[in-house]
């Protein structure tokens, strides 16, 4: 039933690889039917720790597939008190890499909050050294959805005041050749030199602006926000005059 001249499909979940060779079956269902859509998957990337998993995703050779993973932190323990779950970071570190063994497409995702922010330089360095093949790492500001209002206290930080480490980060990673991106920033809260990286990356289904955004002059520019997050974003957002 999805239009032919789909653009781009996102699988999401949840975990999508716990289907097992559901997931495997549908993406075969989405190539046959869907030849000319790109596919991203969001997942924890833990299942491609079983090489033979990294390998039958190989199989289908497929190369409109991307994998969009997270990791926070260059550090074992802090990923894992982040996601919760013990060995999580080895166990993803590990699945990129035996996908990586096959050629398959990788975005690292890195979730901007007060857990990440302190060792986001050291991550970006960390990303380099150890995973210089990925196709994109993007930088993702907070969306207060999910478990986030429940744990407000332990993740918000402002964004206006972790833009010196997520300028170091993004800087460092494009001044290798790495192919780096903002998401979910605006821009009156981003330095103008990190504008190139910002991207408009909330569907417009979910996007909404301030009342003050709308007297300003970037505002076609800007991605704005998510609608749950006009309930929390940065105190200085401002409109360009």
């Amino acid at each position: 039933m999805i239009p032919k001249d789909c653009f781009e499909l996102m699988i999401s979940g949840g975990e999508p690889t716990l289907m097992g060779e559901l997931f495997f079956q549908l993406l075969q269902l989405i190539k046959d039917q869907l030849p000319e859509t790109e596919v991203h998957v969001l997942t924890n990337g833990r299942s491609f720790a079983w090489n033979n998993l990294a390998e039958k995703l190989s199989d289908l050779e497929y190369n409109r597939l991307m994998l969009g993973i997270p990791v926070y932190a260059d550090y074992y323990q802090m990923h894992d008190y982040i996601v919760q779950a013990k060995d999580a970071f080895n166990q993803t570190i590990l699945g990129i890499h035996n996908l990586a063994r096959y050629d398959q497409r990788i975005e690292i995702r890195v979730v901007l909050h007060q857990q990440s922010i302190p060792r986001l330089t050291r991550l970006s360095r960390y990303i380099y050294k150890n995973m210089p093949f990925v196709e994109h790492i993007t930088f993702m500001g907070l969306e207060y959805i999910g478990y986030t209002p429940y744990n407000i206290d332990k993740l918000w930080i402002d964004p206006h005041d972790y833009m010196d480490e997520l300028g170091e980060a993004v800087e460092f990673l494009s001044g290798q050749g790495m192919n780096v991106s903002i998401y979910n920033s605006q821009l009156c809260v981003l330095p103008e030199a990190l504008w190139k990286y910002a991207k408009k990356s909330i569907s417009d289904w979910k996007q909404s602006y301030l009342p003050e955004c709308e007297r300003c002059n970037k505002l076609s520019d800007c991605g704005g926000l998510f609608t749950w997050n006009l309930k929390k974003h940065s105190e200085h957002i401002r409109p360009f005059a």
